[in-house]
């Protein structure tokens, strides 16, 4: 016991020491105290953790040389992002950039896991991450600060004046990755993430895609360890192989594992076993890698709603889609599913390849579509008839704004979509129809799979008349025999009588002149026994087109009469006005020029007064034509120019030929040989790519015949053949007709008379037999002029009397060029 001389607080002393243990040792009092501190061993530093480099890194040089080219020491930016869809090689492509900067980033090359995806975990706290790469760099544990700021900031401090590299990957978002960033320029951070991380201020972004064909064709070869394949169809293998894996690294590798495991196996066989799959994504698995599971971490993270907005996209039978066509299918409004679509491109779950267009890769697609199989039948049968209402809604919207003439109305069969896009003209419509054309096609082909047989008949009702206008046509014709099919298997004549008569437009305007008389005869049968008088007005005008083509133009004007007869009686003024356009053109085809240019005039103004600039501009180029026969070109070209600034107006082709084809011919009857070529030429391309085979014939003849103006007789000789060949493949007699006399004034030059009166006695007979009196008159002048050439100028004066009463009796333009050259022989002076 102390006394109060002994005590040290009482004399005010305090003893202390230190023991060779880092151990401190003090008395207060009479009390001795040793606080014990373990020993603190040094930190163990860890400076170059990135995972091995891939060997067989493949592609992405130009990826690689923007994130190598950015990423220099000494740069402004230090944060890069590598975002991507799970599987597409984020990971690879950022841990290869790291290993080919080490050397310039010297003091350290770090990896970090952040496994916003990783299975079983938890995504990684930023403070926990803080820690774990502080005491990397050399920090001991006993020094770290408690709170997520404080390490940050030590974080930063540690790392001033160091040139490190650090890959972040798999992070979760902005937040997660904000505390971890370096705080000067000599550091770089590599960060990946399935997502875009948009808030993360300063980053420069890297969406990587899948791989272009050609790279996805190397990796895959690369990881079977085969020789690249010599082969065609080896060659074709592999490609195929890749394109079913999507061109996604992360299935291209699992596949291609598989195959490295048997080498005896076939890359042609092994690829066909592929795509005969039930569950592709089952085959896309090796270990605990595998496709669906890396589309599964995704899958889970999201919101319940948006779960299902994933699986009904799945069942979208199209290419990509809109948010209108997602919120019909999924049942939602149009602002919901935006922002549903907005989340999942973050996300990278859908792409987005066009503004407001989304799409999903293959496989994920297909990942959706297997996870909607596991919900109800009766909710996927709703979303799918949810969305073939909004298209079908929506297209019969468009195809009011460009139809060519009024049809019988179609029943509605659902209650119109909750939101649709408004299209305010032609040529908001058009837009729409080209923008969905493959989603309705897409769509038909689903439901006549499906046996939805009402929806394949309004789709082809739909969709046929965009086709008309843009073509391809054979896509029409195909569409409309489906719906032709499906309307007989429901007993649906209406229906039925609609598709006929709108294949046999595309019969006839693709050439097959035969298949499109009898659809025609076949719809107006139906209509007549329906009592649908419209419809039967829009088949008789039709078919007095085929009429007219096949060269009975009596027959042709005839039904026109009768459908102009019942759009009278039925009040369809916009039917009056085709039918008087009908008429127009087969009074010029029979050489009536003032009676033709009468009809026209009366078309033109209806057309006009409803305000259908199509049925104007096609007026317009018919009046021209009639400007042109009678000898007026400058009112022929003027015509001609309105009509084509129309239809370019409106976007149609086929109109735009026509008037660049009239156009060639006005320039070459003005004696401009030059100027003749390039619309001609135009006009030829235009068709071609229309697959317009009677536009071709009239082209391939026209530049013929300047060709032949221009001294170059061996081409011109060439097109006239081939035209011939066309317009008789065709059936078009009067076509005919124009080419074997312009055959015939091409061999006068040529070859002897004989061969030339040859060219020119066929085509009298057949201008005789269509009754064309235009092309009678060429066949006898052509003719006059080859028997004046052999001496028999009586006969050739006879022939040539004839041919000038026949021009001046329809006021054609060579009346004056002719009686010229009659009076020139009968005063004895042949020229």
């Amino acid at each position: 016991m102390s006394t109060g001389a002994d005590d040290p607080e009482v004399s005010g002393t305090r003893l202390e020491g230190h023991a060779r243990d880092d151990s401190r040792v003090y008395m207060a009092g009479r009390d001795l105290h040793q606080t014990i501190h373990p020993a603190v061993p040094e930190a163990i530093t860890a400076l170059r953790t990135l995972p091995r480099d891939v060997a067989a890194f493949t592609g992405r040089e130009t990826e690689l040389r923007r994130l190598l080219r950015t990423a220099a020491p000494g740069r402004s930016v230090v944060i890069h992002t590598v975002d991507g869809m799970p599987g597409v090689g984020k990971t690879t492509l950022a841990t290869h950039a790291a290993h080919l900067l080490a050397d310039r980033y010297p003091d350290g090359q770090l990896y970090v896991r952040l496994h916003a995806h990783t299975p079983g975990r938890r995504s990684a706290d930023p403070a926990d991450v803080l820690a774990a790469l502080l005491t990397g760099i050399g920090v001991r544990p006993h020094q770290l600060p408690d709170g997520l700021e404080a390490r940050a900031a030590l974080w930063r401090d540690r790392l001033a004046g160091r040139r490190m590299v650090i890959v972040m990957d798999d992070a979760e978002d902005a937040n997660q990755v904000e505390p971890l960033l370096p705080g000067s320029e000599g550091c770089l951070a590599i960060i990946t993430s399935r997502r875009r991380l948009a808030a993360l201020d300063g980053a420069v972004p890297l969406s990587l895609t899948v791989m272009p064909p050609d790279d996805a064709a190397s990796l895959f070869i690369r990881l079977t360890h085969r020789a690249t394949p010599q082969t065609g169809p080896e060659r074709d293998a592999v490609a195929e192989a890749v394109r079913l894996c999507g061109y996604l690294p992360l299935a291209i590798a699992l596949l291609a594992a598989r195959l490295a495991q048997h080498p005896a196996w076939s890359i042609a066989e092994y690829t066909a076993d592929f795509a005969a799959a039930q569950d592709r994504l089952g085959e896309l698995e090796a270990g605990d890698r595998a496709v669906a599971a890396a589309f599964d971490l995704s899958y889970r993270a999201l919101p319940a709603a948006r779960q299902r907005f994933l699986r009904r996209l799945g069942l979208h039978p199209g290419a990509d889609i809109d948010a209108y066509a997602a919120a019909a299918l999924d049942g939602v409004p149009i602002a919901q599913a935006r922002r549903h679509l907005s989340a999942l491109y973050t996300h990278h779950l859908v792409e987005e390849p066009a503004r407001g267009r989304y799409r999903l890769h293959d496989l994920i697609r297909e990942y959706a579509r297997s996870l909607a199989e596991q919900d109800p039948a009766e909710d996927r049968q709703r979303a799918v008839d949810r969305l073939f209402a909004y298209y079908q809604h929506t297209a019969e919207a468009a195809d009011r704004h460009y139809a060519d003439a009024h049809r019988p109305d179609t029943p509605a069969t659902a209650a119109p979509p909750a939101a649709a896009p408004v299209l305010a003209g032609r040529e908001q419509a058009l837009a729409w129809m080209r923008t969905e054309r493959v989603n309705l096609l897409s769509c038909t082909q689903y439901a006549a799979a499906d046996a939805r047989h009402p929806d394949v008949v309004r789709f082809a009702l739909a969709v046929n008349v965009f086709l008309r206008l843009e073509g391809p046509w054979h896509e029409g014709i195909s569409l409309l025999g489906a719906g032709i099919s499906a309307a007989r298997r429901l007993g649906d004549r209406r229906g039925e009588a609609d598709a006929l008569w709108s294949l046999g437009w595309m019969h006839r305007v693709t050439g097959d002149y035969a298949a499109a008389a009898d659809l025609a005869e076949q719809a107006l049968s139906l209509y007549r026994s329906l009592g649908e008088r419209l419809g039967e007005a829009n088949t008789l005008r039709d078919l007095g087109r085929v009429r007219r083509m096949t060269g009975d133009c009596p027959a042709a004007a005839d039904l026109a009469e009768q459908a102009l007869a019942h759009y009278r009686s039925l009040g369809d003024l916009l039917g009056e006005a085709n039918a008087l356009w009908d008429l127009a053109w087969a009074r010029r085809m029979t050489g009536e020029y003032r009676e033709s240019a009468a009809r026209a005039e009366q078309a033109l103004a209806l057309y006009r007064s409803l305000g259908s600039r199509l049925g104007e501009a096609n007026t317009l180029w018919d009046l021209g034509w009639v400007r042109r026969l009678t000898g007026d070109l400058p009112a022929a070209v003027d015509l001609t120019e309105r009509a084509l600034a129309l239809y370019r107006s409106l976007g149609d082709r086929l109109g735009e030929a026509n008037a660049l084809w009239s156009l060639g011919e006005c320039a070459r009857l003005a004696g401009d040989h030059q100027a003749a070529a390039g619309p001609a030429e135009r006009a030829l391309e235009l068709y071609r790519a229309l697959e317009v085979r009677l536009g071709e014939a009239h082209a391939l003849r026209d530049l013929g015949r300047v060709r032949a103006l221009t001294g170059d007789l061996e081409a011109a000789a060439e097109m006239a053949e081939r035209a011939l060949s066309l317009f008789r493949s065709l059936g078009d007699l009067h076509g005919e007709a124009e080419v074997l006399n312009s055959q015939g004034a091409l061999l006068a030059q040529t070859s002897t008379a004989d061969e030339a009166l040859d060219r020119h006695r066929q085509a009298l007979r057949i201008a005789r037999r269509v009754n064309s009196p235009l092309e009678e008159a060429r066949a006898l002048e052509g003719a006059a002029r080859c028997a004046a050439a052999t001496g028999a100028v009586p006969a050739a004066r006879a022939e040539l009397r004839e041919a000038v009463a026949l021009y001046r009796r329809i006021g054609a333009a060579e009346a004056a060029t002719a009686a010229e050259y009659l009076a020139s022989l009968e005063g004895g002076h042949p020229r």
